[in-house]
Order: C-alpha cells, then structure tokens, then sequence
C-alpha cells in the first residue's frame, strides 16, 4: 500500500472512514480481495490453530497482505517507507505483519510493542492497526507507538501526515465527505483515481531520481513498470458492521479494465 486516507471517529455515523490505493509492480503475482482458505507464512507467537478468517487480497509471492480486515473487527494497513538506499534483499516480506495483527489474539497495543522489537528484521515501514475500540499507528523507522486521537490522517511512504502533495489533496478531498450523512464509495473511488503530477518544487527526495519522483508523485500512479494495481474503500460502523470495496485494475499505461468486489462482514462488538 502507498497512499492511505482516512477519517477516525469523527463522522456520525462511521468510526472509520478509509480511501487507499496499493501500488506495486505491474509484474508481481497477485490475488484480489477475498477471504483466505489458509493462512502461510504466520509469526511465531501466532497460534496455528486459529481459523482462517481474513478478507484481505493477497501478495502471492511473498504471502501476506497490504490491507486487510478479520471477522472479529480487526483492521490493518501497510505502507512501506521509501528509502532505497536502505533497502534489504534478505528482510522478510513486510506483508506478513498485516497478516499476523489480524490474526493475533493480542490487543493491537500489545502487538505493536512486540513488532517494535521484531520489527527491526523488516525493511522500513509504517503500519496503521486496530480494532473496534482502537487505532494505532507504527513505523518502524520512528519507533513509537501511537494511539490515534479522532481526526483526519494521511499516510504515504514516508511518516504519517508527512506533507507530500499527494497526502495534502488526498486529505483535502476526504475531509469534503465529513458533512455527508450518505458516503457514497464512488466519491473516494474518484479520488483515489487523480492522476494530476505536481510542480517539481513539492516533490520529496527520497532518492529515486527526479524521473521516477515524478512517476510516484500522483494519487493513482500510471508509470511504465510499476502503478496503482487496486483501490480500495472501508467503512466500519459504530455497530460492527464492516463494508469492503475493492476496485483492481488489470493492464497499465491508462489502458486498464477495471474488476470491483465487496464484502460485508458483522463483526461482534465487545461487551462495555
């Protein structure tokens, strides 16, 4: 994932209002949204006989998630945090720790202060994780946990609400939905699809190159290897109950055919 937005407890009527786009390379094997039949690749302090009970899609080659919610309200998000000259061939895949939260039997707290130790072992990355009573945001590249307050977030591949304009008009654009009683995911689709390049003089540096800053700085990338392979759009109700959109495109350079899933998923809610 490279771009999440979202509104924490503070519209009426949705604790979670999220817009976020994944992006990766054109080439590497995917699975879309749906629930997993199994679950590979889980951490060690994860016992093996819980049941599988992930809606989330799927990096085949690595095994794990970039988004995903659980039966028993349990939602995780990832974005890796740009920085080639630190990059690791060896590190394990990031997509595991989405994975592992949503199947983990620990508060998100709890499994936040274990990932600060083993979180070391990944290349960079930020991690957004909750339930229905709580929201957290992790990087490892900062190292503190935070408890998210009620407000409006945005999160690329660099720290939360770092200012790239990319988050700034993302931001802007979802916090036009905060007033609506109806929130319709077509308009976060909209979105989550501007392909506007901004001026040269609000690009980060983050030691791509101008050229591949440029590919990268878009909500919705199109670039010649590499893009925006699916959108997607959660609402989380005050009463448990999880809507799941996910829009994937399949081809690149402006030419792709859109796919479009939901799932609905009641999730119990914690006795006060």
């Amino acid at each position: 994932m490279c771009l999440i937005l979202f509104l924490y407890d503070i519209h009426k009527d949705y604790r979670l209002i999220l817009g976020a786009n994944r992006d990766e390379f054109y080439e590497r094997p995917t699975a879309p949204l749906g629930f997993w039949d199994d679950h590979p690749n889980i951490p060690a302090n994860i016992p093996a006989n819980i049941p599988a009970d992930i809606l989330a899609g799927r990096d085949r080659k690595g095994g794990g998630t970039w988004m995903g919610v659980s039966r028993k309200g349990r939602f995780a998000a990832l974005t890796n945090y740009r920085d080639p000259a630190s990059l690791r061939s060896d590190a394990p895949s990031r997509g595991e720790i989405v994975s592992g939260f949503l199947l983990s039997p620990l508060s998100p707290e709890a499994y936040l202060a274990d990932l600060h130790t083993a979180g070391k072992a990944y290349n960079g990355f930020n991690l957004i994780a909750g339930d229905h009573k709580e929201l957290y945001y992790y990087s490892n590249r900062e190292g503190e946990i935070r408890r998210l307050e009620p407000g409006l977030y945005g999160l690329s591949n660099r720290f939360l609400d770092t200012p790239w304009p990319k988050v700034q008009k993302g931001k802007a654009g979802l916090s036009e939905l905060l007033p609506k009683t109806h929130i319709d995911p077509e308009d976060i689709f909209r979105l989550l699809k501007d392909c506007s390049v901004p001026p040269d003089a609000l690009l980060p540096d983050t030691g791509m190159g101008l050229e591949w800053e440029r590919i990268l700085s878009p909500v919705f990338i199109r670039g010649p290897s590499y893009g925006t392979r699916s959108s997607s759009v959660l609402l989380m109700d005050y009463g448990g109950c999880n809507f799941v959109y996910e829009r994937t495109f399949i081809g690149r350079s402006g030419k792709e055919t859109e796919e479009d899933r939901h799932f609905t998923i009641h999730s119990p809610m914690p006795i006060p």
